[in-house]
Formats: structure tokens, C-alpha cells, sequence
């Protein structure tokens, strides 16, 4: 049997945007593309992607302050860890800054843009600097999750790139739309999380040495965003009566 290449790993995705599935057992690809999926986080190879959250959305967006508070658990989490950070704001001019809440000095870049995507030629050089070519993981949290985080994940995908949403981090004006974006993203290929999840998988050791400045941050628990499940595949008919 010859071997997997990552880009039929992303089977899902490339039958969703027209591409033709390889002639291997499809079983075993989805299983590959779990494994891969599952892999833990290492600091080192890893790109936090915050997007959009900006002073002008909060009105319209429901849950906004509760995303808040967890995306700012997640972003200081990451400096207290030294996991770069790129930040994009939507047209800045009239949608204003990133909201105060969020400690974003650290940035390694902060990028207004008019593409819906965070794959803008800006990003794409500040990764290439980063990285010296890409980074094995990006960790995407913002909004709108149908709109924005979802053309961002889709781009960074096709480059090869495991992508991680973190769902207690993004937001939609309506809760369906960011439900049933997270659950095409899941399909396409991308690891569903939450901020903890994140957090613990890039400490992984209570001997790590900034374990002390992560347990501060992790003492009160993350804030609840009415997130809904879609069943998958292997829940149907798995219900008992």
C-alpha cells in the first residue's frame, strides 16, 4: 500500500470543493486524517490567529462580552507560552480597533484588511518571517465564525495546515450561523475545540515552568457560550431507548 500524502488526509474537504478522492480505501484515509487532526500542539509550531473582534460587532453580536473573556484567557495564555500571534481587524476605518479587553501588545502582527480571510499578503509574509515557511498548526478564534473565521480556516487548509477553531472563542449575530459553521469546518477538516482544550494541550506538564502563570489564568472556569453539537456519523442510530 503506497503512503498518505496530507493533502489526501483532507479527503472531505477536497471531495467538498470538487476535487476526486483518491483510489484508496476511504476508511483508512478518514482514519489517517483523525490521527493527524489529534495531534498535540507544540508552542513552537503553532500560530494563534485572532480575528476580528472589534468594538462595532458587540452590539449585534450575542454572547459578545462572554467570547471575550475567553478569548482573553486563550490570548494571554499564549504570551505567558510564547506562541506568536497575528491579529486582523475588518476594515478599521469604520468597524474601530480590537476591543480594549484584549491585551494584544504582543502581537506579532495587527493587520487591518478588507478580505474576508486572515490569509492576506500582510499575513502571509508576517508567517513566512515567523516560520521561515508555515507553521504545522494555527489556532483560529474570532469572528464572524461563518464569515471571516470560516474563509480563514478554509484558506489555511488548502496550504496544508492543521487548524484548530476554538469555539468558546467565536461568535456570530446568530447562534446558528456560528453552529452550523463549526460544523461544516468539522467536516472539512478542522480539530473543534475549546480555550482550555488548547491551553492544557500546549502546557502538557504540571512541571512546566509557566504551569503556575497558566493556573492563574485557568483558576475561574471559561464562561459558557450555548454552544449546540451536531451529531456526526457515528452517533446515528446510536441512541438507546
Amino acid at each position: 500500500m503506497g503512503s498518505v500524502t496530507i493533502s489526501e488526509l483532507r479527503l472531505p474537504y477536497l471531495i467538498r470543493c470538487g476535487g476526486k478522492a483518491p483510489g484508496q480505501n476511504r476508511d483508512l484515509l478518514l482514519f489517517n486524517n483523525m490521527a493527524l487532526r489529534r495531534c498535540h500542539l507544540n508552542p513552537k509550531k503553532t500560530l494563534f490567529l485572532l480575528c476580528d473582534i472589534q468594538e462595532k460587532f458587540r452590539p449585534a453580536m450575542p454572547l459578545f462580552d462572554n467570547m471575550v473573556k475567553n478569548a482573553d484567557k486563550l490570548t494571554k495564555a499564549g504570551k505567558a507560552l510564547d506562541v506568536p500571534l497575528i491579529v486582523t481587524e475588518h476594515y478599521p476605518e469604520k468597524l474601530g480597533k480590537t476591543v480594549e479587553q484584549l491585551d494584544i501588545s504582543h502581537a506579532k502582527l495587527v493587520s487591518g484588511k478588507t478580505y474576508f480571510s486572515m490569509f492576506t499578503p500582510e499575513v502571509k509574509a508576517a508567517i513566512k518571517e515567523l516560520f521561515n515557511d508555515k507553521p504545522e498548526d494555527v489556532v483560529l478564534y474570532g469572528l464572524e465564525s461563518h464569515i471571516c473565521v470560516e474563509q480563514t480556516a478554509i484558506d489555511f487548509l488548502q496550504q496544508n495546515i492543521n487548524v484548530y477553531i476554538v469555539a468558546d472563542c467565536c461568535s456570530s449575530r446568530l447562534n446558528q450561523d456560528r453552529d452550523l459553521a463549526l460544523d461544516r469546518l468539522r467536516q472539512a477538516g478542522c480539530v473543534i475545540t475549546t480555550s482550555e482544550s488548547v491551553i492544557f494541550d500546549l502546557v502538557r506538564d504540571k512541571n512546566n515552568p509557566k504551569f503556575d502563570a497558566i493556573r492563574k489564568l485557568v483558576s475561574p472556569p471559561s464562561v459558557d457560550m450555548k454552544l449546540t453539537r451536531q451529531p456526526s456519523d457515528s452517533d446515528v442510530g446510536s441512541s438507546k431507548l
